[in-house]
């Protein structure tokens, strides 16, 4: 199985990662995690994403606060998917590497979830490995199921509440 490559701007970001490693690792996916800077260490990220798909990376996960480049200069040099979580932070709420993150210039693609949305980071990269591993996705149908039972039976509870 491939892995997820998860780099962050900055080790602030690793609260938001965690989140990332934890959900892969849910899902025996797994990854590793690296703090390289788009602009301090510009050659390591550059390195790391030029090699990542014969290290046996399958995609890439970018944490990234205030200017939030790092995914779109990762993305710059793989061709792997690359997914972007803007960071929140304390100058402009997230709203600033929202924008940073998903403005990218047409050939260079970065897929953005949410401010601070690392599980969502995760299940996409589990989702895009579960193109060609049945297990993954098995694993992932069976997820969106436990979810919506747990959806109907709230809804249950609720009406009983109200209605008896």
């Amino acid at each position: 199985m491939k892995k997820v490559g998860i780099l962050m701007g900055s080790a602030s970001d690793l609260p938001v990662a965690e989140k990332a490693v934890q959900t892969l690792g849910e899902y025996g996916v797994e990854s590793e995690t690296h703090v390289y800077s788009a602009h301090r260490t510009p050659e390591e990220a550059r390195d790391f994403a030029l090699h990542a798909r014969e290290r046996g990376f399958g995609a890439l996960i970018c944490a990234a606060g205030m200017a939030a480049h790092l995914a779109g200069a990762v993305a710059a040099n793989t061709t792997l998917p690359v997914i972007g979580i803007p960071c929140k932070s304390s100058v402009l709420d997230g709203m600033d590497a929202l924008l940073s993150t998903v403005m990218m210039p047409p050939g260079i693609p970065v897929a953005t979830v949410a401010i601070n949305g690392a599980q969502n980071a995760a299940l996409l990269a589990i989702e895009i490995l579960a193109v060609t591993d049945g297990e993954l996705a098995a694993k992932l149908d069976a997820a969106r199921r436990a979810g919506a039972e747990k959806v109907l039976n709230s809804d249950r509870e609720v009406n009983e509440k109200l209605y008896g």
